[in-house]
């Protein structure tokens, strides 16, 4: 499974097992990316929603703690979709199903692949992303010392992915999803 967003430059490579439930799914997401899960998210698989409802709503998205990516995509058919993340940002990535494989025991979620790094929590979307950048480039730029300050501009490299800590965080989720899964036997 592929994972990309509006920049072209960042992009995952996940494997996850098809049984996951799709709110798991956005957790390995979370990890994978380097966020910190603090915003509300939806899958739009053809035109089908999956989230966290929300009663004060009404009508809103289908529960994704009783959907499995499994019986998401045998209703649709669906080969990819979409994932909206932090909805006043308005973070959309495209995720491609590459192959899947015959079920051979459980298997754990795994990041295979990292690049570009994911975009600061809270930057304001695609447009503040392309600001943020702008502005670390350039040190006359009039919101660089604000930016550069905020989110720690000299440590932040937007073409490299910290494959290792990534790496660990979906490790460590996985570790976790297996535990759980083992109480409820």
């Amino acid at each position: 499974m592929t994972l990309d967003q509006v920049d072209p430059t960042v992009m995952r490579r996940i494997v996850v097992p098809f049984r996951i439930k799709l709110n798991r799914l956005h957790d390995v997401l979370q990890a994978a990316m380097g966020w910190t899960n603090s915003h509300h998210y939806e899958f739009r698989i053809r035109d089908i929603g999956f989230g966290i409802p929300d009663q004060e709503w009404g009508d809103g998205p289908l529960d994704a703690r009783k959907t499995s990516l499994l019986a998401a995509i045998e209703d649709t058919g669906a080969k990819s979709f979409k994932y909206l993340y932090d909805f006043s940002d308005g973070w959309t990535h495209s995720i491609k199903i590459e192959r899947s494989f015959p079920m051979m025991g459980a298997v754990d979620p795994m990041l295979l692949e990292a690049t570009g790094r994911c975009p600061p929590e809270d930057i304001g979307g695609p447009w503040g992303y392309q600001e943020f950048r702008a502005a670390l480039a350039d040190p006359t730029h009039q919101r660089h010392d604000e930016l550069f300050e905020r989110w720690g501009g000299k440590d932040y490299d937007p073409h490299q992915a910290n494959f290792t800590q990534l790496n660990k965080a979906v490790d460590d989720l996985a570790a976790k999803l297996a535990r759980k899964s083992r109480r409820k036997i």
